[in-house]
């Protein structure tokens, strides 16, 4: 484990919470098990492809919990038990049944959540029968749907076109504008927003960013939760630019629509990939005017477009250990007050 030193208080660990979904927040959570911490995966509930789609389709009130699912496996823990459990949880049935294509966690979780009444504790229940290294939360206990306003998707220029569902937006051939989240009433996690508010640590990224990443700050009581926090907020940028949701994006270009949605929302450090930034400078200038620092690091696998979790990791333990020094200096100074 990467060492993190002193900080959060006598005899405790650092908190850090990771917001994300999909893939991107599955390679970030391998990453940081690595270190010596507690851990909490807020994940986004808005997925309405494959499995998670079918099943919000028979199962309206459903939260997906594809995302949930590959969380959770992100953090599985390290005995032979646990690893079963894990493969099994990430198992897809073949053939061309009903069951064809849901993994069997999918499944799991949606059953749990029905015989308890409730995501939170299925969440909870299926982490101890994997032995987790943290605990995956729900960004809120209530499915949700990503609306996108969309350009450049006929032969008018002008014309912004609204396209509704995950999978619509991230496979759009027009150029996203602006994403929101419906029903706008929805109440983010009680569990995510305590996790967030008692953190040392609080990273964002990587993932599609239109459809993981800015979500978190488009529920109205997870971004205020997320710029109320007294956590060090950490940005990560992805390795590359996704196929049509940010197709032709800079990295300076993703920080821009992350600052436009969420103009409260503080950033103190940036981490990219060295490889993935073609214009440091350029970058550099963004992160300055956006008040945060810039921290670029070799972090992807060697010729791959994924991240290398040991690298990552090693990458965010002096980040963390800033957070959880910077947090205990204001801890002093309250109490000198």
């Amino acid at each position: 484990m990467a060492e993190i030193g002193a900080g959060a208080g006598a005899g405790t660990r650092p908190r850090i919470v990771a917001l994300g979904g999909g893939h991107g927040l599955f390679a970030m959570l391998q990453a940081l098990r690595r270190l010596d911490a507690d851990l909490t995966a807020v994940v986004t509930v808005a997925d309405d492809g494959g499995s998670s789609g079918r099943l919000r389709r028979e199962l309206p009130a459903i939260v997906p919990p594809g995302d949930l699912r590959m969380a959770l496996a992100a953090l599985a823990g390290e005995t032979d038990e646990a690893e079963l459990w894990a493969t099994t949880l990430q198992h897809r049935f073949a053939g061309e049944g009903a069951l064809a294509g849901h993994p069997v966690g999918n499944l799991v979780l949606a059953g749990l959540a029905e015989v308890l009444g409730d995501p939170v504790a299925a969440l909870d229940a299926t982490a101890r029968l994997l032995q987790a290294r943290g605990r995956v939360l729900p960004m809120s206990c209530r499915p949700l749907t990503i609306v996108a306003q969309v350009e450049r998707l006929d032969a008018d220029p002008a014309a912004v076109r609204t396209i509704r569902g995950q999978v619509a937006v991230a496979a759009t051939p027009g150029r996203v504008r602006s994403v929101d989240l419906e029903p706008r009433d929805a109440a983010a996690c009680p569990e995510a927003l305590a996790a967030v508010a008692a953190a040392d640590l609080v990273v964002l990224g990587p993932g599609s960013w239109f459809t993981s990443v800015l979500p978190h700050l488009m529920l109205p009581g997870s971004a205020a939760g997320l710029v109320a926090t007294a956590a060090h907020r950490l940005v990560v940028l992805n390795l590359s630019a996704q196929p049509g949701e940010t197709e032709g994006f800079s990295p300076e270009q993703h920080l821009d629509v992350l600052s436009a949605h969420a103009p409260a929302f503080r950033i103190d450090t940036v981490l990219a990939d060295s490889g993935a930034v073609p214009l440091p400078g350029r970058l550099a200038a963004t992160t300055d005017r956006l008040g945060a620092r810039l921290v670029l690091a070799d972090i992807a696998v060697p010729g791959e477009s994924r991240h290398d979790p040991t690298a990552l990791a090693a990458a965010i333990g002096p980040v963390l250990a800033r957070a959880v020094s910077d947090r205990a200096v204001r801890g002093r100074g309250r109490g000198q007050a």
